[in-house]
């Protein structure tokens, strides 16, 4: 893997008509800010090869309204990936080994939120996307990471690429 993007799903109904968290969908804000994400990565070149997307409905509809700006992606629904540990995530990367160049996660807080801030800590970036990261990653932000050589867990120390916050692109954002 070359490349790894977090992002973090839209934002999502405060309950479903079922009571489960599992079934939160998402609000209309969510999707559109989900599809401003999507639009934002295929313009900055960062399109996945793959995408692990938990199994919980605020997710996959994430991922739908995302899919349209990388249509070559394959896909995959993990119930392994709902309310996952940054440690469980990095065991579903690797589980893919080095098959794909680019993989995708569409996860929760505050796994995502956590990983993403290990990675930014491990690779040196600059105080202010540290702080900003440190500081909030609300609903749909999303964060490239590329990978160089000699990194103990992907190929070489992390570098923060891009970090989208909806609300600075356009889009709304959330909690």
């Amino acid at each position: 893997m070359d490349r790894l993007i977090l992002m973090r799903h839209g934002q999502a109904e405060r309950q479903a008509a079922t009571g489960g968290d599992f079934e939160r969908g998402l609000t209309p804000k969510g999707r559109e800010d989900a599809t401003l994400m999507g639009r934002l990565l295929a313009k900055s070149g960062a399109t996945p090869d793959l995408v692990l997307v938990s199994s919980a409905r605020r997710t996959r509809e994430t991922f739908a309204a995302a899919s349209a700006a990388f249509p070559k992606a394959r896909v995959e629904f993990r119930r392994d990936l709902y309310h996952a540990e940054p440690g469980e995530v990095v065991t579903a990367l690797e589980d893919e080994g080095d098959a794909v160049s680019v993989v995708m996660v569409i996860g929760h807080n505050p796994g995502l939120h956590e990983l993403a801030l290990r990675l930014i800590l491990q690779g040196g970036a600059e105080p202010v996307a540290l702080n900003k990261v440190r500081s909030r990653f609300p609903t749909a932000t999303t964060a490239v990471f590329a990978f160089g050589p000699g990194s103990p867990n992907f190929g070489g120390p992390p570098v923060l690429e891009h970090l989208f916050y909806a609300s600075e692109n356009g889009g709304t954002g959330g909690e």
